[in-house]
């Protein structure tokens, strides 16, 4: 690729994310995305940057909704199409990008807001049943061989759908992040701060935890077996967390699948199923946008269909 057909400024883009205190992962995934725009305009339609016009960007919808594209990581062709909020997602990285060079005075070929989104594709989302999410929350007390690590792995779960927090939240945990009543203090996406609570169910199951973990690690959850135990302040992979969920889920027959989001998706559901206020549930998320909340929310069959009897004027009461 020669630096002719490289996006300009993309360097001083990353920059200007960094300085403006977006994480690293953050950065990385707009890097990502633009790379894949760069590849977009040197192989498919060879073409300079500074030469783009809003055709191009239909190009570029049609591109990244095909099999047939591909990226800058792989010269393959993909096997499947990218999902819609994918899709929106680095048309939303590319539109930042030529934001940033409108501010920066350096006149994109085209303008930010000609970047339009594509319409979401709404997915009715599978959210196990109350009594399925429990059994799995308790199912290392039935499975777990080795004490410690049954101990664990219930507070893990409990801790997950007593708060709502994402897996990497969880594992990056440490001891001094929790106090006596249960309240979390978070560091969650973005570097965004919060608070989370726990249950009184999930604050026993952390402290008979706690009693039996025998470690002078700061993490909170500490792996057990492997070169990781011998690492001071080693986080448990998200891998294995998933890895345990997906086993427990086939000892105990349950068909839905289901994951550490799983019950993030879960602890939203059910209580807006018993009528907590969105905008309260998009804090405990830790959502930037109540629209994102609403992708887990969007209330659920159960709770539309007890509106409807509870509030329609031909239902007896």
């Amino acid at each position: 690729m020669t630096n002719m057909n490289r996006l300009p400024y993309l360097d001083d883009f990353i920059l200007n994310l960094k300085a403006n205190n977006f994480s690293e992962e953050t950065a990385y995934n707009y890097e990502r995305d633009l790379k894949t725009f760069e590849f977009f305009l040197t192989e498919d339609i060879k073409k300079e940057f500074n030469k783009i016009d809003k055709t191009d960007i239909l190009r570029y919808k049609a591109y990244l909704n095909s099999s047939e594209r591909k990226t800058a990581a792989s010269t393959g062709k993909s096997d499947k199409k990218l999902g819609s909020y994918s899709i929106n997602r680095m048309l939303s990285s590319l539109r930042s990008y030529l934001k940033f060079m409108e501010d920066m005075d350096h006149n994109p070929p085209i303008s930010g807001v000609a970047v339009k989104l594509i319409k979401n594709i709404k997915k009715h989302a599978q959210v196990p049943e109350f009594e399925e999410i429990i059994k799995i929350i308790e199912a290392p007390m039935k499975y777990e061989d080795d004490e410690k690590i049954a101990l664990r792995n219930r507070a893990m779960l409990e801790t997950l759908f007593a708060t709502g927090m994402r897996i990497s939240e969880l594992l990056s945990l440490k001891v001094n992040q929790i106090d006596q009543t249960g309240r979390i203090y978070v560091l969650g996406k973005g570097k965004k701060q919060r608070f989370v609570y726990l249950t009184p169910r999930a604050l026993t199951h952390l402290k008979n935890y706690m009693a039996k973990r025998s470690s002078t690690s700061d993490m909170l959850f500490v792996p057990y077996r492997g070169r990781n135990n011998q690492e001071k302040n080693k986080k448990i992979s998200t891998n294995y967390l998933q890895f345990k969920i997906k086993k427990y889920r086939e000892l105990l027959d349950i068909n839905i699948p289901i994951s550490a989001h799983t019950l993030r998706h879960g602890f939203a559901t059910y209580l807006a199923e018993n009528g907590a206020n969105p905008a309260a549930i998009q804090i405990l998320l830790g959502h930037e946008s109540l629209d994102t909340t609403t992708r887990y929310v969007h209330a659920s069959d159960k709770f539309a269909e007890k509106t409807h009897h509870d509030f329609h004027p031909l239902f007896e009461k």
